[in-house]
């Protein structure tokens, strides 16, 4: 198997028709819409194929640099760059596999609705990250099905993390949430020390089983840092107060106790 690498984009390529043709027992009986996995022992990789344009074929990255030089620039610090597929086949791909073959954009002057704009079309995301596909499906989660959302608006995929604020960067992810969530921001006299450690703490980015989008259900996601101990029967302690009459009222902030789960500028109990 050679290794192929474009230096001028750092964009892995490859000859996606060629390779799928090299594999002859795919020949009949399989029909291939928008989005082709292959997983074999053979081939000790999968092979995603990338969206497709009716009638168009692939230009190559370097040739939607001519108009987008401010993305292909940066595009080599981005996560997605680090991706490699090997293949003896090789041909220049990149840009395209998320956005689909290009002549039909080259030849119309980038003329809407010719190639795949991401920014539009969250599936062109969903074709390959078929994990979060799947959670916002669930029952709690950001509307970016719908159209309302896209996922450009929490993700950069041409330049650096693909997470805004990713790692050690808590701060930046945080930021990114509360350009919507404004009411959460704060600032707070008396802040819930959660908050530092990034809001995905508590909540689930992408969608949940529970309401608010949160990892856990009622109390059992404030138990996971505030301990809880039981000393006698019918008992139980939480910050030194017995708890156990409270418990069954509901979770922790509608129960009318900790309602400022973000903050307080009132009680450092986090009371509103």
């Amino acid at each position: 198997m050679k290794l192929s690498w474009n230096p001028r984009s750092f964009v892995p390529q490859v000859n996606y028709r060629k390779l799928l043709a090299s594999l002859p027992w795919l020949a009949g009986g399989i029909s291939v819409a928008g989005l082709l996995v292959i997983s074999c022992s053979s081939l000790g990789y999968t092979v995603v194929a990338p969206p497709g344009i009716p009638g168009a074929e692939f230009v190559g990255s370097e040739e939607c640099a001519q108009c987008h030089e401010d993305i292909t620039r940066g595009f080599k610090t981005a996560a997605h760059a680090k991706l490699l597929v090997k293949s003896e086949n090789v041909e220049v791909l990149g840009c395209e596999s998320c956005h689909g073959p290009g002549s039909k954009h080259v030849e119309s002057g980038g003329t809407k609705g010719t190639i795949v704009n991401m920014g539009r079309n969250p599936e062109g995301c969903m074709n390959c990250h078929l994990d979060v596909k799947a959670q916002f499906d669930l029952p709690y989660a950001h509307p970016v099905t719908s159209g309302k959302m896209s996922c450009g608006d929490c993700h950069d995929p041409h330049g650096g993390p693909a997470t805004k604020g990713g790692g050690t960067q808590l701060a930046r992810m945080n930021e990114t949430c509360i350009e919507c969530h404004t009411a959460q921001a704060g600032p707070w006299i008396f802040e819930h020390e959660a908050t530092r450690e990034g809001c995905t703490s508590c909540h689930s980015p992408h969608g949940s089983t529970n309401q608010k989008m949160l990892t856990e259900r009622n109390a059992t996601l404030c138990l996971k840092c505030h301990t809880q101990t039981q000393t006698a029967p019918g008992t139980l302690l939480i910050g030194d107060r017995n708890h156990a009459g409270f418990m069954p009222r509901g979770t922790c902030w509608t129960a009318g106790c900790h309602e400022g789960v973000h903050g307080s500028n009132t009680s450092h109990h986090l009371r509103n």
